[in-house]
């Protein structure tokens, strides 16, 4: 069984991402992507699904004591301290035994044209006796590989080598652990000043094995990059840690190569627990990439603000009629759902899925999010050059082909579709964006008819779009019903944040949807509307979403109030999950999640700028 979602940690090389859990499992890798089949799914099955332990010798394994060991007992290991090296994604772990002390660094190497997890072990008092397991596993864990030993002793001593179909993994160390049926496991004992280093490397089958890295240095080098990359960050006067993590963790799910951003690095960890709200999130929504590239402006990352764009441009480059929400990592159009039906399941959820069905809906805020980004890049000095404002303007283009039509919304209802009143705005905005390029900085374009567009879509929202009964801001057209969406319409200027309609807005939206705990959900998801069976925690953006509003209406001490609770549903390493159940006291859905972190984001810069920082 897997662990806790929280009690996992994120490794990164900016191309992939790996969970291990407080146990020492490796619980979830793809190689050499992010969207590539998993190495490594026990997170979504059992270990025969592939994962790689390596904890002391009768340590508890994933949340339950070893066979015939007492979790309690004095002499069961225990983790003293776990975090990342500052301001990187190298995790530490410290383990206590009865015999010693012992610390486990792993990481995934950076700018080392390998895709690779590097584990070290140092004996630091007395003697630990350490335990691992590894079962090799390709294609989500259906695939068994052929394993065999590799190299001469002389030269370095052997690897495990495992080879299934296009896929290849080699493990390098030296205490390796031997075949014991379909997996592979061992103890060796380390004392105080050994060091013993392994290495598991994804590389093509059909090219030669790799031979090890150099662990020191590789160790050097990745801390090395992600402290010189933490370091650019501004100073923050309020929950400036929890800022600089998000921040890395926005970078730690962008792939250094084509700056595309996954929204989350797993797929189908479940927003209800034995549910089927189960989905894919390891691919590139044009709205968090929009949302990513605000980000990293507000806080002077120009040069990745410009990678993003760059994305967003050659992903959405062709016809505008083809727009799509989401986007493979290098701006692929075809990622089909299917179910993986060998799979049982984060705690039984399923199904299991690969691939997202959502990349065929029409959501009618995309292009408003990101018009709005790039207007703010425009602002801040970002050149507008011969490919990317004639591509904004077939965006406009397209908003305009589907001025009339109905849409399934931001959270990507898969049940009937109607006029969103948060996808209507942020039309708007794209067209607002659209006449303020022309009139404020001299860009060439159909202004008055974007102008005209902007203002009858503004008269048609407040018509049909603000209930006067209720005194707020609809999920629908003509509904009553709410929606966590409508936080975002004074973010991109539609209406000021207090207005009496957003005040009454918000007043409806703690009515109807923020619990005891004062967390809001997205929606009830009993109306209905969804399309799916109802049942969901409270989604973590929308809570920070409520900060700003309540920071930017003289509600500081509430904003400060809820921020500090959020921030301490964050796992002790600062990462978020999707939702947070307060019941249960546990995150849910995918592990971490990019618009969780963008929310706290904004939400500390609104409590600073109301707090006059």
């Amino acid at each position: 069984m897997a662990s806790p979602i929280e009690d996992y940690a994120l490794l990164s090389d900016l191309h992939t991402g790996a969970l291990v859990s407080l146990h020492g499992s490796v619980d979830w890798l793809c190689f050499p992507r992010f969207d590539s089949g998993a190495q490594f799914t026990a997170l979504l099955g059992d270990p025969t699904h592939g994962r790689w332990l390596l904890a002391p010798a009768g340590a508890p394994d994933n949340g339950s004591s070893a066979a015939g060991v007492d979790a309690n007992d004095e002499d069961t290991p225990v983790v003293v301290e776990r975090s990342y090296l500052n301001s990187t994604f190298v995790l530490r772990t410290l383990w206590q035994t009865s015999t010693g002390h012992a610390l486990v660094t792993d990481f995934m190497p950076i700018g080392a044209h390998r895709a690779s997890l590097i584990r070290r072990v140092e004996g630091l008092a007395g003697s630990v006796r350490m335990h691992q397991e590894i079962s090799f596993r390709l294609d989500y864990g259906d695939v068994v590989p052929w394993v065999r030993r590799h190299g001469i002793a002389s030269r370095g001593g052997k690897s495990i080598v495992a080879v299934g179909g296009p896929d290849a993994l080699v493990l390098h160390g030296d205490r390796l652990p031997r075949a014991n049926g379909l997996q592979h496991e061992g103890d060796f004992l380390i004392s105080a000043g050994e060091v013993v280093d392994f290495e598991l490397s994804w590389y093509p089958s059909h090219r030669q094995v790799p031979d090890r890295i150099d662990v020191g240095a590789a160790l050097q080098d990745t801390a090395s990059y992600w402290r010189s990359w933490a370091r650019d960050v501004p100073e923050h006067h309020d929950y400036g840690q929890m800022v600089q993590r998000s921040l890395l963790v926005l970078r730690a799910l962008t792939h250094e190569t084509t700056g595309g951003i996954v929204a989350a690095p797993t797929t189908s960890l479940p927003e209800s627990f034995g549910g089927e709200r189960n989905w894919d999130y390891r691919f590139c929504w044009l709205r968090d990439a929009a949302l990513t590239l605000e980000a990293m402006m507000t806080h002077s990352y120009q040069q990745e603000a410009v990678q993003w764009r760059n994305w967003l441009l050659r992903a959405i480059a062709g016809n505008p009629e083809d727009l799509q929400i989401m986007y493979g990592l290098s701006g692929e159009r075809r990622l089909p759902e299917r179910e993986l039906t060998h799979l049982p399941g984060y705690e039984g959820a399923v199904p299991v899925r690969e691939g997202n069905g959502a990349v065929d809906q029409y959501q009618g805020d995309v292009v408003g999010e990101v018009m709005v980004a790039l207007e703010k890049l425009r602002n801040m000095g970002g050149l507008e050059d011969h490919f990317s404002w004639p591509l904004q303007k077939a965006l406009l283009s397209y908003v305009e082909l589907n001025y009339d039509r109905t849409d399934h919304g931001i959270w990507e209802m898969r049940g009937e579709k109607k006029h969103f009143t948060h996808s209507r705005v942020m039309m708007w905005a794209a067209f607002d964006r659209g006449v303020r390029a022309v009139r404020e900085h001299g860009l060439d374009g159909d202004a008055e008819l974007w102008e005209k567009r902007r203002d009858d879509l503004a008269a048609e929202i407040m018509k049909q779009g603000f209930n006067r009964e209720i005194n707020s801001f609809t999920q629908t057209y003509g509904g009553t019903e709410v929606d966590a969406s409508l936080l975002v319409l004074p973010q991109v200027g539609f209406t000021a944040y207090d207005s009496p309609e957003m005040l009454g807005t918000v007043e409806r939206l703690e009515r109807d949807l923020v619990d005891e705990e004062g967390l809001i959900l997205r929606y009830r998801t009993d109306s209905g509307l969804d399309g799916l069976p109802p049942g969901e925690h409270p989604f973590l953006a929308c809570c920070f979403w409520l900060v700003e509003q309540y920071a930017r209406t003289d509600r500081l001490e509430e904003a400060r109030a809820l921020m500090d609770k959020l921030i301490g549903y964050a796992n002790p390493l600062g990462l978020m999950a999707e939702e947070y159940d307060t019941g249960n006291r546990r995150m849910a859905g995918n592990f971490p999640q990019a618009f969780s972190h963008l929310g706290l984001i904004r939400a500390a810069d609104a409590i600073n700028a109301a707090a006059g920082a």
